[in-house]
């Protein structure tokens, strides 16, 4: 997911500017709850994993352009599953950063629409995750109608967030409509794959148990809450 470089430009900008700033200070304060809960040591060690997760997500796994955008493997229900919504939205920023410094620089004009569409539906789904997997749960015991609810809700706000971005800079017309259509339906491909290695990274941390504890994963997946 990388919107292409003048889909928004000018003084349009300065709206990506102010709902970047608002999900940084909104990952600040869950940073310090993770602080809090399991220690700094715990969240930079899984802030790190996070990190390197996002950008083998983005450079290493298969990606391909499609309309206005770019088709990724995101996979961000794994990381707030495995690592908490903290790590993971730290990861995905300084993932994200990495990737456009040394790797595309051609998409750092476009970071902070890039960062918003990758940040706002991680909280919401932090948020549905406490709705849908009931207190006493662990994540290793997750259903895949579960990981399905998640990963659907989180590649759908992406594809919300491009289509809103596209919309706001180039307009409602047949070919920005088009472009966004064709991203949506490529995306439904992510939708069907995410749940199943949601689950089958669970599934490898169910005969991993002596990361509980370690500091270095989301105290929930082996801890009922």
């Amino acid at each position: 997911m990388h919107i292409e470089p003048g889909i928004v430009h000018g003084a349009k900008m300065a709206l990506a500017y102010a709902t970047a700033a608002g999900g940084a200070t909104y990952a600040a304060k869950m940073a310090l709850d993770t602080i809090r809960e399991s220690g700094a040591a715990s969240l930079v060690a899984r802030s790190g994993l996070a990190t390197i997760g996002t950008f083998v997500f983005f450079e290493l796994l298969p990606h391909f352009p499609v309309g206005v955008s770019e088709v990724h493997f995101i996979l961000g229900s794994t990381l707030l599953l495995m690592l908490g919504a903290a790590p993971a939205a730290i990861g995905l920023a300084l993932g994200l950063l990495i990737q456009g410094m040394f790797f595309a620089p051609t998409d750092l004009p476009m970071y902070f629409v890039n960062l918003t569409t990758l940040l706002v539906p991680l909280f919401a789904i932090s948020a549905l995750a406490k709705r849908l997997i009931a207190p006493g749960t662990r994540y290793v015991d997750l259903s895949y109608v579960q990981a399905l609810k998640l990963s659907t809700a989180y590649q759908g706000g992406v594809v919300a967030w491009v289509a809103f971005w596209v919309f706001y800079g180039q307009g409602v017309g047949a070919d920005s409509m088009a472009s966004v259509l064709a991203f949506g339906g490529a995306y439904m491909m992510v939708v069907l794959i995410e749940p199943l290695v949601d689950l089958a990274v669970l599934a490898g941390a169910k005969s991993l148990r002596g990361l509980k504890g370690s500091g270095l994963i989301n105290p929930r997946v082996y801890d009922a809450a």
